[in-house]
């Protein structure tokens, strides 16, 4: 800053340092504005939710846990039908955690195993087909 000499000098030095302080104080207000838009639920819960969607191997692994419940929920089903036993519950239900354990561990395995055996199935059907 130049040395102030004349009153004239420090008027406008005054006006600049007023000036600066609006410029400051709307900039600061401007930041609060975003501060505010960005603390309001719904879009903490949408940058949230962008996050978690951009992680590359999540559809992948919500697909894998979901076929792994659902094929524990259905082999305790099928084994234990509607038994009132609390040991034979007990045990179904460790079963299903097992069954859904491996079942999500070893999903691409399966689904390539599953592949294979629709492939051959249509296959089979096309020859019966075209006999």
């Amino acid at each position: 800053m130049k040395s102030i000499t004349t009153s004239a000098d420090l008027k406008t030095a005054i006006q600049e340092l007023e000036l600066e302080q609006k410029n400051h104080f709307l900039a600061l207000k401007e930041e609060l504005g975003q501060v505010q838009e960005s603390l309001k639920l719904t879009n903490i819960i949408k940058n949230t939710f962008k996050k978690i969607v951009d992680v590359p191997d999540l559809k992948a692994d919500i697909v894998n846990t979901a076929v792994g419940l659902a094929s524990g929920i259905m082999t305790k089903k099928l084994v234990m039908g509607k038994n009132h036993n609390p040991v034979s519950k007990l045990l179904g239900i460790v079963m299903e955690m097992f069954v859904a354990n491996k079942v999500t561990q070893n999903a691409d395995l399966i689904r390539s195993a599953g592949g294979m055996i629709l492939n051959k199935l249509f296959k089979k059907k096309e020859q019966v087909e075209k006999v």
